[in-house]
């Protein structure tokens, strides 16, 4: 089953992203040793410094100090070394293990900075200058590098013979060896579907892909502010192959992981991620999947080992009341903290699902049983899984008006010969889309998605709507399949064929509307059956905010054969074969009964074998 949901004039797809504000809900940075322009030379060796160039420009003004250190190569600092910094408009700090660098800078140095000698630097190396500038002032040059928005900058000091002669800049060059800096991302994007409440938010970041990379582990760094917010996820989608270290700092956070992760502040275990989207529209349509309505930011940057994503105090976001940074959780909480993180569970409009992986439970140790609060209501449980089923109504679930399912989890932990019970509460979220189910039967029981030609099949389409249930209406149902005309089933919930009744609808709770229509599929005769079909639905609000969703099914013709275009040359050989070799068995079996049969009466008959032989 595929979802398709747009309130209009929202495209289906998703949204479209966009820059995000002036104040952009999150701040993002990320290690790297790749500028965008830049060279070494070897033209410093023959001068009485090593001469390194910084020029770096910023997007917008910078709210932070730009730390750069300075370390010297394995051989200490024998060499006297110049640092050529241009970086107007910033607050730097200097810090240097070599006192005697010398730094020119425009910058103003904070108060933090080591004390080295340092000189303003003159007004002639401008912009598109700067290069030259040093060159003719010292002679030779080390590295050059220009860097864009940077937190902050490491220089390793040293020269080497083999660089190039002459220090010519080229476009995304690699200054690993002697530079890494950690630099802002400003290019994030952001969108909201358009019946959202700004309630639900995610927060995605896709590594670019790079095969060639080395890095294998990226550590995230992610810090939340004072105010617990629990209504957001964030989705970190990269090549399947690396392996995420997620710090979290006072967060309660849902995550969708690419490759493996691991909680490093409280768990030791090595959690699997799932396979996720590789483009743009999958990644938002995987948040809608989830309920997550607004995509609060979207950043795209390249494979690095260290990023820093800080979730900022936003509109967007509805803040519940402050609560203080939880302790570390210990072996009575850890089950809370676990299954929180998790968020195992996922509504539907009249179910409850709970999945839970064995695995994702091995820092608890010893969970043998799990039910919900009504403890009739156990999980099944194979080798891998904890798996529970049931409808809203049931099992002690109480529906709260905001679109909220609450119940509990209740794990039972064998210690020792006794049992305890570790009792989660947790409130799922009921989806405001539309859900459409295929039932073989009028009692609307084991939805499935087959569809059989010339008999009945029930239709149900439902949806929860807290607000104004009464102003939903059913706008059409459509059957379409390969090579037929489509179908026009239902359509402002009165049947549109003969083939089709719309069924009375059944009562249900205030804020749950449900239609109900069977019909039948028939195929002319002679005409061709397809292997499936789509049953496309679309229900909406008076204001034309839509809803629509779509049901692959399989056709299954039982009053013909699966293939009307005659036996093959292979099946007549084979049937042909079988009916040879059982007619063979069948005449041996006759003659090996008869000639035994024959003798035994030759013997009574008081002739001799002998005479019976000749």
């Amino acid at each position: 089953m595929s979802l398709v949901f747009h309130p209009d004039p929202v495209p289906a797809e998703g949204c479209d992203l966009r820059p995000v504000a002036a104040e952009p809900p999150v701040t993002l940075s990320y290690s790297t040793g790749t500028v965008p322009r830049g060279c070494v030379s070897s033209s410093s060796l023959h001068s009485a410094n090593e001469v390194h160039v910084l020029g770096v420009q910023w997007s917008k003004v910078p709210a932070v100090v730009l730390k750069v250190s300075v370390t010297p190569p394995a051989s200490g600092c024998a060499r006297p070394a110049v640092l050529v910094l241009q970086c107007s408009r910033c607050l730097a700090s200097i810090t240097s293990l070599c006192p005697d660098l010398l730094v020119l800078t425009d910058a103003t140095l904070s108060p933090g900075s080591t004390t080295v000698p340092h000189r303003e630097l003159p007004a002639a190396a401008s912009k598109g200058q700067l290069l030259d500038w040093a060159r003719g002032t010292y002679g030779g040059i080390t590295s050059y590098s220009e860097l864009r928005d940077p937190r902050a900058i490491h220089l390793r000091l040293g020269e080497d013979a083999r660089s190039p002669p002459d220090c010519i800049p080229q476009e995304r060059f690699n200054a690993a060896p002697h530079l890494d800096a950690e630099v802002f991302f400003h290019g994030m994007r952001g969108c909201a579907s358009g019946g959202a409440h700004g309630s639900r938010a995610a927060h995605i970041i896709r590594l670019q892909p790079e095969h060639s990379s080395p890095v294998t582990e990226v550590n995230l760094s992610l810090s939340c502010p004072e105010r617990v917010v629990s209504n957001q996820i964030l989705i970190l989608q990269s090549r399947a192959n690396l392996t995420w270290f997620l710090s979290l700092n006072g967060c309660h956070i849902q995550f969708l992981v690419s490759g493996t992760y691991k909680i490093t502040s409280f768990l030791t275990h090595l959690f699997s991620g799932e396979l996720l989207p590789d483009t743009e529209q999958g990644l938002v349509a995987k948040a809608f999947e989830k309920n997550y309505s607004v995509i609060a930011s979207y950043s795209t940057i390249p494979i690095s080992p260290r990023i820093t994503l800080e979730i900022q105090e936003h509109e967007v976001l509805r803040k519940p009341p402050a609560t203080p940074t939880p302790p570390a959780p210990t072996s009575d909480t850890l089950p809370h903290v676990l299954l929180l993180m998790l968020q195992p569970w996922k509504c539907t409009d009249d179910t409850m699902e709970i999945i839970i992986a064995r695995s994702h439970l091995e820092p608890i140790k010893d969970v043998v049983n799990i039910t919900l609060r009504d403890i009739s209501c156990q999980a099944e449980k194979n080798a891998t899984h904890f798996m529970l089923r049931t409808p809203l109504s049931h099992c002690g679930t109480s529906l709260e008006s905001q679109g909220n399912a609450k119940n509990e989890l209740i794990l039972s932990l064998s210690k020792g010969s006794a049992l305890r019970s570790v009792r989660v509460a947790f409130q799922c979220q009921i989806p405001r889309e539309l859900f459409l189910r295929l039932f073989p039967t009028a009692a609307f029981e084991a939805p499935q998605t087959e569809l059989e030609v010339n008999k009945e099949a029930f239709v149900q389409a439902s949806m929860r709507w807290d607000d104004y249930p009464a102003d939903l209406q059913l706008k059409e149902c459509w059957l379409v399949a390969p090579g037929t005309e489509p179908l026009l089933l239902v359509q402002a919930n009165k049947a549109q064929s003969s083939s089709v009744a719309v069924l009375e609808e059944p009562p249900g709770s205030r804020a749950r509307k449900v239609w109900r229509f069977r019909f039948t599929y028939a195929v002319p005769e002679g005409g061709h059956v397809p292997f499936s079909a789509t049953l496309k639905c679309k229900a909406g609000l008076q204001n034309n905010t839509i809803f629509e969703k779509v049901l692959e099914v399989t056709v299954k013709d039982v009053w013909r054969p699966p293939n009307n275009r005659g036996l093959g040359l292979a099946a007549v050989l084979g049937i042909t074969f079988g009916a040879f070799l059982i007619g063979a068995l069948l005449t041996a079996g006759l003659w090996y009964i008869y000639s035994h049969t024959r003798e035994y009466r030759c013997v009574r008959a008081g002739w001799g074998g002998r005479e019976w032989g000749r």
